[in-house]
């Protein structure tokens, strides 16, 4: 018997198919089972044109038989089997994919796809053997033939004995080294794992011999070891049942067998596409946020099917990262598939259906917040912050198809409320949509600067996360109205009457004004009269880009730029502490000093600011009270 050569370039191909491209070992199995539900199929398209062959899918299978004492792991399945120059052609030859050849020949459209398209996926099993054994019976033929290899010396064929139509493929598993453990190929529980994790779906029954303990017939009280044949995989996937066979328990039992979450989804979407591009998909927007969710282990990502056996556990390519929350499936048989069957090409099949899948997402939110608001309030709670930050990513790249989603807590409705809903109350003269931020809705009610925003009867939006002003800045207006900080200089609410009379006041405190600018330096930019405090004797407004809350958030980050919002001390000329700068400034400047500074250090502590010295100011209110 003579050993023949591979007809591939070299040596070293093979090594590299078996070392590199494939990223875990396990995946040798799902290649060996996908080839073999391939087997099968081509015996059901044949008989799709042959009348003296008849397809009983009873009678299709792959089973999968270990053996640790002889340290052999079998695959067998009752395919259409290979001819002596088939096991050449398809085995001899790395690359050449008998399963490709025959979709191209028979033009397979009817959505019985079949899943081989690399001629790569068998030597996967070198990845795990030391020797691969192939015998088989191809369908119509009287003989049947063993072909064998050890690896990248090349491979041996010889006539064998089978009485059966299909293929067998033994493998002698590897010993163990210091670096892997190749005994878990034989464990039953393993193999169990591999199967449902990546074949679960495939069409035909995929049996395995299972040990498990029974009480005995005689002694129901005492355990017996049992083995009896199963069947490992489901087979028929809920994806590819009519919805109306399905129940919401049926959704919520699939999402925990898959282990998407330990909660109860909030929602389900289960969509199926029949076009140019063909897919199935079931997702799952859950209650609860993960706990690695904001951290660096969390991966966001669908898993990937092709026809039923799975690609990828997390394809990230699926989800835009604004919707990475949502968990699911997606199957197709369309996608192009690179060598190794675990990651795609970036081809527009791809694009078109993380597209497709984008919109469904926010229909089902926008469905959710119209018709299950409490659910979806529940929703916003856990990854509202999620939505923000991908209205901010991308320089607003998204912020179109997400405004309508985003929701804010609401001063006069007292709970949360959206964009839309804002607009559709606000009042006729109002210009802009109000804001004020702060670390907690209560401090925020507190803030002297939403004393005159409210006393016009003008809602207010309470942004108490950190991302919310800065998605804010981003998205500039909603339906036309701008945004509007209540800490802004100018409210756009005062009337020409009332300007004139805040600028005659100005004017005439200029030089108190000037004074205490001069005592606060490039603390503060200017000193002005307030036209917004009613109660209050004092507080901080910001002029430019950058506001106060921004200010804080950025100083906390580690590549603190130490950028500075543009500050302005506002004076409350109606209030009594107004009555006493005016006499310090005109009798004891040393006393205005203190009296500044107080007001100004009062005015930081209001904003949650940190005091530039606590000392000093401690001291300066002792003054006070001697």
């Amino acid at each position: 018997m003579t050993k023949k050569e591979f007809q591939a370039e070299s040596k070293r191909l093979l090594e590299m198919m078996i070392n590199s491209i494939y990223s875990q070992r396990e995946v040798f199995l799902r290649e060996l089972i996908s080839n073999a539900s391939d087997a099968m199929d081509k015996i059901y398209y044949r008989a799709l044109t042959d009348d003296s062959l008849t397809f009983d899918k009873d009678n299709y299978f792959v089973k999968v038989i270990p053996n640790k004492e002889n340290r052999t792991l079998t695959i067998v399945d009752t395919g259409i089997g290979m001819t002596k120059e088939e096991l050449e052609a398809n085995l001899g030859v790395i690359a050449k994919s008998g399963s490709l050849a025959f979709k191209k020949e028979n033009e397979i459209k009817d959505g019985h796809d079949i899943i081989g398209q690399f001629g790569v996926g068998f030597y996967a099993a070198f990845m795990v053997a030391d020797v691969v054994t192939v015998t088989s019976k191809a369908l119509g033929s009287d003989e049947a033939y063993r072909w064998e290899s050890e690896g990248a010396d090349g491979y041996t064929i010889e006539p064998a004995e089978k009485d059966s139509i299909g293929t067998e493929i033994v493998l002698k598993i590897k010993e163990n080294t210091e670096d892997e453990s190749y005994d878990e190929y034989l464990e039953e529980y393993r193999l169990k794992s591999i199967i449902k994790k990546y074949s679960d779906f495939i069409r035909y029954p995929i049996k395995m011999d299972v040990t498990t303990s029974k009480p005995k017939a005689d002694n129901e009280e005492e355990l017996e070891e049992v083995t009896e044949e199963q069947t490992i995989n489901s087979m028929v996937p809920i994806w590819r049942k009519n919805k109306s066979e399905l129940t919401d328990e049926d959704y919520e039992k699939f999402y925990n067998e898959k282990h998407y979450g330990f909660d109860k989804p909030l929602k389900h979407l289960h969509i199926s596409v029949d076009g140019t591009i063909r897919y199935n998909s079931i997702l799952y927007i859950p209650e609860s946020i993960p706990f690695d969710y904001y951290s660096k282990e969390f991966e966001k990502g669908l898993e990937l099917y092709s026809s039923g056996v799975l690609i990828m556990n997390k394809c990230a390519d699926l989800l835009p990262d604004h919707f990475s929350f949502v968990k699911g499936l997606v199957d197709s048989e369309d996608l192009s598939l690179n060598i190794s069957r675990e990651m795609l090409q970036q081809d527009r099949q791809l694009k078109f259906i993380a597209k497709n899948l984008a919109k469904k997402i926010k229909s089902a939110l926008l469905g959710m917040m119209k018709d299950e608001r409490e659910k979806y309030e529940k929703f916003f709670e856990a990854f509202g912050r999620q939505l923000k930050y991908g209205v901010y990513a991308e320089y607003g790249a998204n912020k179109e198809q997400l405004q309508d989603l985003l929701m804010f807590y609401s001063s006069t409705e007292k709970k949360l409320v959206t964009l839309d809903e804002y607009i559709s109350r606000m009042k006729e003269d109002q210009k802009y949509i109000y804001y004020a931020t702060g670390e907690s809705k209560e401090r925020i009610e507190k803030l002297p600067q939403t004393e005159l925003v409210s006393d016009k009867g003008y809602e207010m939006l309470y942004f108490t996360e950190d991302i919310d002003e800065f998605a804010i800045k981003m998205l500039m207006n909603y339906k036309e109205k701008e945004f509007k900080n209540v800490s802004s200089g100018d409210l756009g609410i005062d009337s020409e009457e009332d300007d004139k009379q805040t600028e005659s006041e100005q004017e005439a405190n200029k030089e108190l004004f000037e004074a205490m600018k001069e005592i606060l330096a490039d603390k503060v930019s200017a000193v002005k009269v307030s036209k917004r405090l009613k109660t209050h004797p004092v507080c901080l407004s910001t002029e430019g880009e950058v506001t106060i809350e921004m200010e804080k958030i950025l100083s906390s980050m580690p590549d603190n730029q130490n950028i500075k919002a543009n500050k302005v001390l506002e004076i409350n000329t109606n209030h009594d502490v107004f009555a006493s700068l005016k006499s310090a400034h005109e009798g004891d400047r040393e006393k205005l000093a203190l009296y500044t500074n107080l007001l100004y250090s009062q005015a930081l502590l209001i904003e949650g600011l940190p005091l530039e010295d606590p000392v000093e100011f401690t001291n300066d209110v002792c003054k006070v009270m001697v």
